[in-house]
């Protein structure tokens, strides 16, 4: 008896070892604040995840830009400081700058046909992602980027005389703006609360969900009614480790992403509404774009589209995606 009893301790203790040692812990790095939406899909996902896998994959969340900004957080996937992460714009274009051909300003005009392009074009995407090294498990955005700033814009030269904050790193768009005529300032995005309070900057484009999380809007509370770009954004894992990762779960782990993914999306643009109200609540002035003058801003967008694009967007993949869009609204039209 004694000895079947020890030998089952062994046997436990040697299972429980095996189990440890296959035990998979992912980092992941996201600018999301703890306290936020997006945050709390995450943490639902890692839950998910410990489902499928039996408690063999950890999702460990490094949340509020503990990890650095979009670009930094790609920066260290590569170096295996961080094996995945939730980014958005710049992190994308980090990683391939081909992103940039679904964030042209004013590109689309609303959710339905953004969603039908971005899933259009997806797969094309993630095979240039794969190529880097990365592997998407989901898409979505963070709501409609909007202008915030510290005094009214509603004409595109109401903006000259601001300082614009720009994401550091990104030259073509920082040459983009410049060439509008616009007093560009390329910052790191936790540098943005330091920046409007010290004057460094008094404008930005952001989401209103972002505005509200971070708390920018509290130093820059007009906000400009011009739906400049649906803000991509999507969890992308290095493609080491995802290899890792046993085979027979990895297609689980995608659905679940994926599934994800589609409550992303729902409860992103219900709270991107909320946000817009709770900060009209606290003094948020939302100033109104005349349609000549919306006119008038996407003409100045366009003409910029190739500073924007830069050498590495290539501009069959651009047309592509204005082709797509295009046959969407011309669907939309037919009776």
């Amino acid at each position: 008896m004694k000895r079947t009893t020890l030998a089952g301790l062994i046997m436990t203790a040697i299972l429980l070892v095996c189990q440890t040692v296959s035990a998979e812990t992912i980092k992941l790095g996201t600018l999301a604040p703890n306290n936020s939406p997006y945050c709390d899909i995450l943490r639902d996902l890692g839950e998910e995840w410990a489902k499928i896998s039996n408690g063999s994959i950890r999702l460990r969340i490094y949340a509020g830009g503990v990890a650095g900004d979009d670009p930094d957080m790609v920066r260290k996937m590569r170096i295996g400081q961080l094996d995945a992460a939730l980014v958005a714009g710049s992190g994308l274009y980090e990683i391939a700058h081909e992103t940039k051909a679904i964030q042209m300003p004013m590109m689309f005009r609303d959710d339905e046909e953004w969603d039908h392009v971005r899933t259009q074009i997806a797969a094309k995407l993630e095979k240039i992602y794969a190529a880097k090294g990365f592997r998407v498990l989901l898409w979505g955005d963070g709501g409609w980027v909007y202008l915030f700033t510290q005094k009214p814009v509603v004409h595109p030269e109401d903006l000259k005389p601001l300082r614009l904050f720009v994401w550091a790193g990104d030259q073509d768009n920082l040459q983009a703006w410049k060439n509008l005529g616009y007093r560009a300032v390329p910052l790191a995005v936790n540098e943005i609360h330091s920046a409007l309070h010290s004057g460094l900057i008094n404008a930005y484009i952001t989401t209103p969900l972002a505005a509200l999380s971070f708390q920018w809007f509290g130093l820059s509370k007009e906000m400009t009614d011009l739906r400049v770009v649906p803000l991509v954004g999507a969890l992308v894992i290095a493609e080491k480790k995802w290899q890792a990762i046993p085979v027979e779960i990895r297609e689980r782990l995608v659905q679940s992403s994926q599934e994800a993914g589609k409550r992303f999306l729902v409860q992103m643009r219900q709270h991107s509404a909320e946000a817009v109200k709770v900060m009209q609540q606290h003094g948020l002035k939302i100033h109104t774009v005349p349609p000549d003058v919306l006119a008038e801003w996407n003409k100045r967008f366009r003409a910029n589209y190739p500073t924007i694009m830069g050498e590495n967007v290539p501009p069959e993949l651009v047309a592509e995606v204005e082709r797509i869009r295009d046959e969407y609204r011309a669907g939309k039209r037919a009776p």
